[in-house]
């Protein structure tokens, strides 16, 4: 089986970084490029991008499979259905400490599905020195006195 014929390791990870935040008394949050196959509210919606809480606190019917995240939550007291495709997910972290993972953007189809440049792309920065020791070309320290780690937004 070659790369290209493996099937995506993403939606494992978004399950185990989301099994890693209700067990450890974290908020789940990913942050999710938006285009014509999501399913959010729009109003929401800011620079083609969305972060939702998916913490089972906040949903229902949470279903994190391996195409779809599938859930029902309220947004301003109104119940709504989100349908994210898991390759739109581009991040996934705690929100108490910013502790996750990002993932490459997609190449995000317009209203018309025309082209459209992709959205932003996360790096999830951590405080902790030697957390990302192993990691190549790891994002240097959010900062010096080891302060609460950062979501950093690269475009």
């Amino acid at each position: 089986m070659t790369r290209d014929e493996a099937p995506s390791t993403r939606p494992y990870l978004i399950r185990a970084l989301h099994e890693w935040c209700t067990d450890h008394g974290f908020t789940p949050y990913v942050a999710v490029a938006v285009d014509a196959s999501v399913q959010v509210p729009r109003e929401f919606v800011k620079d083609n991008e969305i972060v939702l809480n998916v913490s089972y606190d906040a949903t229902s019917n949470l279903q994190l499979g391996n195409e779809f995240i599938e859930f029902k939550a309220r947004f301003g007291g109104v119940a709504r259905e989100v349908m994210v495709p898991i390759d739109h997910v581009v991040a996934i972290y705690a929100r108490e400490n910013g502790q996750g993972m990002a993932f490459p953007a997609p190449v995000l189809q317009s209203e018309t599905q025309a082209q459209a440049p992709a959205g932003p792309s996360l790096q999830v920065v951590s405080s902790d020195p030697g957390a990302d020791a192993d990691v190549p070309d790891a994002p240097p320290p959010a900062s010096p006195g080891g302060g609460r780690p950062a979501l950093k937004r690269v475009k």
